[in-house]
């Protein structure tokens, strides 16, 4: 079974990680939620979904058994992530393994970027944070996937880029399944 993580902080966006979380699982990929402190308990952005994380960064790093690693957005929930040790060395040790790194909104620019992880790539990112990426090919399109890297841009791309991040993880054909499932297509 195919198993993915997906690193919460406080201030995360709403949809941009349950969207993931719930299609990934009904795709049938293991899916972890780890929380980027010690408090399992994490705040969305707009401070109304409060999700109970399943672990915590720490013991996330331990087992380093993930196929794919995912970072919603949303500020200060991005600047959060990109502010946790932990959660830079997993992703710069997934990357280094080949692994799956998918990253949504605020995420890209300011989580995936300062890491040197957009270096030479296409990537997309929430309009206006593009300009906080150097050396990178930015390109207007809701979902953009380059080697083992798939971004997205907000909120309103987060069923596309679930759907995109099961293609990669499964097939065309499980995420197409999963696409008809919620009247995507």
């Amino acid at each position: 079974m195919k198993k993915a993580i997906v690193l919460l902080a406080d201030g995360f966006e709403d949809v941009e990680a349950i969207t993931p979380i719930d299609y990934l699982r009904r795709a049938g990929i293991e899916v972890t939620t780890a929380a980027v402190t010690e408090n399992l308990t994490v705040t969305s952005r707009w401070g109304t979904v409060k999700v109970i994380a399943d672990t915590t960064i720490k013991e996330v790093i331990k087992q380093n058994d993930w196929d794919t690693v995912i970072l919603p957005g949303g500020i200060p929930g991005a600047e959060n992530l990109a502010t946790s040790q932990e959660a830079s060395a997993l992703i710069t040790q997934m990357t280094s393994a080949g692994k799956l790194i998918c990253a949504i909104c605020a995420s890209p620019a300011i989580v995936l970027a300062p890491l040197g992880l957009l270096s030479g790539r296409k990537f997309t990112c929430f309009p206006g944070m593009e300009e906080k990426v150097k050396n990178s090919d930015w390109k207007n399109e809701r979902v953009v996937i380059d080697g083992n890297i798939i971004t997205s841009r907000a909120a309103g791309t987060a069923g596309e880029f679930a759907i995109a991040v099961i293609a990669n993880m499964l097939d065309e054909f499980e995420a197409e399944k999963i696409a008809r499932s919620v009247l995507m297509s």
